[in-house]
C-alpha cells in the first residue's frame, strides 16, 4: 500500500465518521481540495461510488458502507502499529547492538560504554568485537566502528581520529639489541606480527615511505591475533612491535616504550563511527552516537602529537648511546 492509498482510505473513513469532507480534511490537517482529490482517487481506483453527495450532506452508498465495515478494523490496526513504532523510536529502553574490530577498540570504546551505561541504565548494549567486516543488515547493527577508509556505501560515516601505527620497543630491548636506523635493519631484529583472524597469516607492517605507504614484510619472531598479548611481549623487552597509538600512547608517555623510525610512521588510516540513517533511529542509538562523537573525535588520549613523538624518540638515541 502506498502513502497515497493510505491517505485516500483515511480520508474516506474520517469523512464517514464525521459526516463532512471539510471536517475530515481539518482532522487530517490537509486542505479540502486535497481531501476531495484523495476521495475521488479512491473511488476511481475501486470503480464504485462511496458517498451520496448533496450540497448540504454526504451519506454512504451501499458499496461505501460495505467498504467501511471491511477497512475500518485494518486501518485502526495499521494506525496503532505506526504509533507504536514512533513510540519505540523515542523510547530509550531496549537493546543497542554495537560492532567493531577486536584490534584496538576495547581501550577506545570501553570508557564511552561505561559512561553511557551510567547515564542510560535502561539500555542493554550488545557489543561484538570481530576483525572481520560483517553484513550490516544481517547482523542487525545499530552502530559500528571501523578502521581504515570510509565504510561501505549506504552508511553514514563519522571520522573520529587518525590511527597512527607506531613501531616501538621497550628500552630494555634496545639496550640488548640496539636501535634500528632503517627499515632494512629490521630484518636483523626480533619483530612481532599480528595474525589475520580469517586465515592466521601474519599481517605485514604498514609503513610510510615518501608521500605514500607500503607493506613492510617481516620475519616474525612472535605472532598473535591478540593485541594485548603482543603489547605485553613488547613491554617485556622481547620484541619490536608495530602498535596502534591508542594502545601504545600511554606507555610511550610513561617512558615504558620508545617510538622508532618516526619517518615511517603510517597515519593514513582513520577510525570511523558509522550507522544506517541520520534520522530514523531509536533515541538510545542517537544518544550513543552523540556521546561517542563528543568523547572520541580527535581525542588527544589516542593521538600522539609531533613534539611528543620527537621527544620520546630521542630516548632511543640515549638508550643506544648507553649500550
Amino acid at each position: 500500500m502506498s502513502i497515497n492509498e493510505l491517505r485516500s482510505i483515511t480520508t474516506f473513513v474520517r469523512t464517514a465518521e464525521l459526516g463532512s469532507l471539510s471536517r475530515a480534511a481539518q482532522a487530517q490537517q490537509i486542505s479540502p481540495q486535497a481531501a476531495s482529490k484523495a476521495l475521488g482517487q479512491l473511488e476511481q481506483f475501486l470503480g464504485v461510488r462511496l458517498f451520496h453527495r448533496t450540497t448540504r450532506s454526504m451519506s454512504l452508498t451501499e458499496e461505501g458502507q460495505r467498504f467501511l465495515e471491511a477497512v475500518h478494523p485494518a486501518l485502526d490496526g495499521l494506525q496503532y502499529a505506526l504509533l507504536a513504532a514512533r513510540q519505540t523510536r523515542e523510547d530509550l529502553a531496549g537493546p543497542l547492538r554495537i560492532v567493531g574490530p577486536r584490534t584496538v577498540l576495547q581501550s577506545i570504546i570501553g570508557p564511552v560504554l561505561n559512561e553511557f551505561c551510567r547515564l542510560y541504565p535502561e539500555v542493554q548494549p550488545n557489543v561484538q568485537l570481530d576483525d572481520r567486516i560483517g553484513n550490516w543488515v544481517e547482523d542487525r547493527i545499530d552502530v559500528g566502528f571501523r578502521l581504515g577508509n570510509t565504510p561501505q556505501e549506504g552508511l553514514v560515516a563519522r571520522r573520529l581520529f587518525p590511527m597512527q601505527l607506531i613501531i616501538c620497543a621497550a628500552p630494555d630491548y634496545l639496550r640488548r639489541h640496539g636501535v634500528p636506523q632503517s627499515l632494512y635493519e629490521l630484518s636483523s631484529h626480533r619483530c612481532s606480527a599480528f595474525c589475520r583472524p580469517d586465515n592466521g597469516r601474519a599481517v605485514p607492517w604498514r609503513v610510510k615511505v615518501g608521500d605514500g605507504t607500503q607493506d613492510q614484510l617481516i620475519n616474525p619472531a612472535f605472532s598473535t591475533n591478540d593485541e594485548t598479548l603482543e603489547l605485553h611481549a613488547v613491554l617485556a623487552g622481547e620484541i619490536i612491535g608495530q602498535l596502534a597509538a591508542p594502545t601504545a600512547a600511554p606507555w610511550i608517555r610513561s617512558g615504558r616504550l620508545v617510538p622508532l623510525l618516526l619517518q615511517h610512521m603510517a597515519d593514513h588510516y582513520n577510525l570511523y563511527l558509522y550507522y544506517g540513517s541520520r534520522s530514523a533511529q531509536p533515541a538510545r542509538v542517537r544518544r550513543f552516537i552523540d556521546l561517542a562523537v563528543e568523547r572520541l573525535t580527535d581525542n588527544a588520549d589516542f593521538v600522539l602529537g609531533h613534539d611528543e613523538l620527537i621527544g620520546a624518540a630521542a630516548k632511543a638515541e640515549a638508550v643506544g648511546n648507553d649500550k
